[in-house]
């Protein structure tokens, strides 16, 4: 089983829910942890450091991508020229790989300098996720990590501006290259889309667009308590809500669609 965080934000995280986590990894076999971006509130030093030193307390292997909180904001020189320094210099290389018993993930850096909010899949990356899938093993769940989700609802009042540009055409090459599932976060909200269904991608399984909720952090989305999701060897995914009386992370019965 994987964990799947996002939004840290670190420099706005609640202790509680950095405890509750740690403990949850304690208690079950995952093995691996996903974020999928907005490590920190506004990609400063000590929020990467934080962040670095909570993943590293969990003691197992993790994968990161950056979201569009992990560039800076107000330093419009460093946005410019330098906008990944910080985050490369704790997490090393922004699109990565693990494998793990049963799943096979790839990291995606879909964040811009000038797309920072919406995002932006390059042809080239297209090309080279391409190219990992078609060897991944085939007894393997092949996931794609992503801050910005492939797919918003029709309530969403960014549509479309929430999705990375050459999204839709990224999905239709991976699509037909063994993809099972994306991972993301940056809507802040718990949810499961099956994209084959929605796109008429062609697929012969099913595509799924994972997003997950606010994992630690106090910026949490009308209302809604921090979750985070599990996803199973034969893709099933679960959301886990933080629960602040029992200052612990339970499983929401009735699941995203």
């Amino acid at each position: 089983m994987i964990l799947h965080l996002s939004d840290l934000h670190f420099g706005t995280e609640k202790p509680a829910c950095i405890a509750a986590i740690r403990l949850f990894c304690q208690e079950h076999p995952i093995e691996a942890v996903v974020v999928s971006g907005d490590l920190t509130q506004r990609a400063r030093y000590r929020q990467f450091y934080d962040c670095k030193q909570f993943l590293e307390s969990l003691n197992l292997p993790y994968l990161v991508v950056p979201g569009n909180h992990d560039i800076p904001l107000y330093q419009l020189w460093n946005r410019i020229f330098s906008p990944f320094t910080r985050y490369k210099l704790f997490f090393g290389n922004m699109e990565t790989t693990l494998e793990t018993a049963h799943f096979y993930i790839i990291g995606v850096n879909s964040i811009r300098r000038r797309y920072h909010t919406r995002g932006h899949i390059s042809l080239e990356q297209i090309q080279q996720i391409d190219q990992s899938l078609m060897i991944a093993p085939e007894d393997k769940i092949k996931l794609i990590v992503a801050h910005q989700p492939f797919y918003t609802p029709p309530n969403n009042p960014h549509g479309v501006k929430d999705c990375p540009m050459l999204g839709r055409m990224a999905l239709e090459s991976w699509s037909q290259s063994g993809l099972n599932g994306l991972l993301h976060g940056h809507l802040h909200q718990s949810a499961v889309y099956d994209l084959n269904q929605i796109y008429h991608l062609g697929a012969a399984h099913p595509v799924l667009d994972i997003h997950a909720g606010t994992a630690t952090s106090y910026r949490l989305h009308r209302g809604l308590p921090n979750s985070f999701n599990v996803i199973y060897a034969n893709a099933d995914v679960e959301h886990y809500y933080f629960d602040g009386k029992q200052k612990e992370f339970v499983l929401k019965e009735e699941n995203a669609e």
